[in-house]
Order: C-alpha cells, then sequence, then structure tokens
C-alpha cells in the first residue's frame, strides 16, 4: 500500500511542477518582455517538461492499474480518438494516423512520439491483428496543415527520425538507406495532422498513384 500511496503522490506532483513551468509564459501574456529566441526555447522547455511529465504519468497508472478481471462488471470509459489511429489498407499498407504535427528537434528529441506510436501499435495488435513486416519499406510521411498551424517547416528540423526508430524491427528490420526510403510531404489543410504510410518499396509507385484518389490518404 506504501507504493501505491508513493506513486499517487508523485502523480501529483508531476502536475504541479507541470503547472509551475508556464509561469513564465503567463508572465510574457501579461505584458512581461522575452527575445524570440529565449521564447522559443522556453516553449519547447515548458512541452518538454509536460511531455516528461505525461510518460512518467502513463508508467505510474499501469503500474497501478488493478486487472482487468476486476472491472469486468463496470462500464468502461469510451474510447477517445485524441492521439491517432492505425490501420491496414488493402492488406498491404500500414497507415498511421496522428492527430498531431511532427515536433520540432531543434532542442531535444520528442521522446513522447515514439512512446505514443509505440501504444497505437501496441492497441492495433491487442485486436488480434498482425503487423505488416516489410523488408524493403518506403515510409511516407504527409504532414496536412495550413500556414498558421505550423512554424517548423524546414522538413530537417521535424521529427520523422524519430518516427523511423519506434518502427524499427516492428515492421522493418532496419533504418538504413538500403532497407528504408523516407518521403516527406506536406499539403495544405486546415487539419493539422500527420499521415504516415509505411508499404513495401516495390509498392511506391501504385501508392503515389492514388495518394489523392480513393483511400483518401
Amino acid at each position: 500500500m506504501n507504493g501505491f500511496k508513493e506513486d499517487m503522490a508523485r502523480i501529483q506532483q508531476l502536475i504541479g511542477t507541470s503547472f509551475t513551468a508556464t509561469g513564465a509564459l503567463v508572465a510574457m501574456a501579461d505584458g512581461g518582455v522575452m527575445s524570440p529566441q529565449k521564447l522559443r526555447r522556453t516553449l519547447e522547455q515548458t512541452a518538454g517538461n509536460f511531455e516528461a511529465a505525461t510518460l512518467e504519468l502513463r508508467r505510474l497508472c499501469e503500474r497501478n492499474m488493478p486487472p482487468t478481471g476486476e472491472l469486468a462488471h463496470k462500464p468502461v470509459v469510451p474510447r477517445r480518438d485524441v492521439t491517432g489511429t492505425v490501420e491496414l489498407i488493402d492488406g498491404n499498407w500500414l497507415h498511421i494516423r496522428l492527430n498531431t504535427l511532427l515536433p520540432s528537434v531543434a532542442f531535444q528529441v520528442p521522446v513522447w512520439l515514439s512512446d505514443t506510436i509505440r501504444r497505437l501499435l501496441d492497441e492495433y495488435e491487442s485486436g488480434g491483428r498482425s503487423l505488416p513486416y516489410y523488408t524493403h519499406a518506403l515510409m511516407v510521411i504527409d504532414e496536412h496543415s495550413d500556414i498558421d498551424g505550423r512554424r517548423v517547416f524546414d522538413q530537417d528540423n521535424k521529427g520523422f527520425k524519430t518516427v523511423s526508430n519506434a518502427l524499427k524491427g516492428r515492421v522493418f528490420p532496419d533504418d538504413d538507406q538500403y532497407t528504408l526510403g523516407v518521403a516527406l510531404i506536406s499539403s495544405r489543410s486546415s487539419e493539422n495532422v500527420c499521415h504516415i504510410t509505411l508499404l513495401d518499396s516495390a509498392d511506391a509507385s501504385d501508392f503515389f498513384a492514388v495518394k489523392d484518389g480513393e483511400y483518401g490518404l
């Protein structure tokens, strides 16, 4: 029981610390002055604090989650697609939709992104479905965003490497240049979402031929 109490206290501490981290931003909004460089770093650090706290919160909640049998006769919280979805298109192409854009990697590696992708794949497999495995894969990342919803426009500043690292060994063997091809494309849209499609590299021409057609990617 002591472990449970300590974990609950830690959850409360994480939430309080994360909230305190927003103080500098609130002060600036109330008339404070901050250089663009410092504002960028402060925003990155604030997001990083919340992301790290979220990952630890996930671990703490999972460690203290009652066994499924104890909840068998209780209502289950409805699932909300606030993070993303995974589906298999035409039995061959793995499509992952993230309900957010790729984060900036200017200051830190987005650990939350790899954790989120892992959890989405775990959830997909938990339904008795198998993930495809590509010996030679093509990963197409298509961000749908508008100018107002995007601040990181340079492709090399986006966290696409985190995506391939999260999928390596699970959907394809390695992310070297002879095993994985990467295509980063963007579409103007008000959605602000990220579509990640994995396919056999031999299907590349077919994929791009139908990308904006019947599959609606």
